[in-house]
């Protein structure tokens, strides 16, 4: 896909991976409407790569049915979709704090899971309509999941099923709208430089870079934004789950 002209959809595009695959997509040309809770940090990235900022709560299907709703009024039903948006808090399943609490792991599948399938649900619908382009394509899905999918760590019960299920749904639904030319692909990221790792003190992030194999470092937002933009002009990538991890291996803490 030439992604210039393209309207695309970033959720949690307002910060970390989100907000430097919004950055990619504008510079290759696409119009991009940035969906994030936070609708000041929202309006911020959409100032600043010419976008639309839609302030949405992926868990909640009225506020992603607007949220669609208004990104196509401002730029046009979207040809692109990339979901990032997430949550992760941890709590072992038994601790001496109890039992893992049942509501935190129900929020984590509800945005985490729920968010992404709904958003693709919302995207394959308008994409279906769009007249197919040259190549016989009418959009695109990247979602991102994690390589807690895998090698999930100690306190990352609710987040790794999310994830999971993110990497389980990736092939059904790209042989489900294969045949309206939609497809369907994930990423796994393993350590990155989001925000909330670059929070934490030197040590630890040094530490962290150390533990991947190669390069030994934390990944740049940029890489991931790279490969979501390089999915998207790819056709041939479909029905897929790639690791971008440096061959990390996760140790159960």
């Amino acid at each position: 896909m030439d992604i210039s002209g393209k309207s695309a959809i970033v959720t949690g595009g307002a910060s970390g991976l989100g907000a430097a695959t919004a950055r990619a997509l504008a510079e290759a040309g696409a119009k991009v409407a940035i969906f994030d809770m936070n609708g000041d940090a929202a309006a911020d990235m959409a100032k600043e790569i010419g976008g639309t900022a839609v302030t949405v709560n992926v868990s909640d299907d009225a506020s992603v049915e607007a949220a669609f709703a208004k990104a196509r009024e401002a730029q046009g039903p979207a040809r692109i979709l990339i979901n990032c948006a997430g949550i992760g808090p941890a709590a072992k399943t038994v601790s001496s704090k109890g039992m893992h609490p049942l509501e935190k792991f129900e929020q984590v599948l509800s945005v985490n899971l729920i968010g992404t399938f709904n958003c693709i649900r919302r995207a394959a619908d308008d994409m279906s309509k769009l007249d197919p382009m040259d190549s016989g394509e009418r959009g695109v899905c990247v979602n991102t999941a994690s390589v807690a999918a895998y090698d999930g760590q100690i306190g990352q019960a609710a987040y790794a099923a999310s994830k999971g299920g993110i990497v389980g749904m990736t092939l059904p639904i790209a042989r489900d709208l294969s045949n309206v030319g939609v497809r369907v692909m994930t990423i796994a990221p393993g350590i990155f430089g989001t925000p909330l790792l670059k929070s934490l003190p030197q040590d630890v992030q040094d530490s962290l870079g150390a533990s991947v194999p190669f390069p030994s470092r934390l990944g740049e937002p940029s890489e991931f934004a790279a490969l979501a933009r390089h999915i998207c002009e790819n056709q041939m990538l479909n029905g897929e789950v790639i690791r971008l991890d440096g061959a990390i291996r996760m140790a159960p803490k």
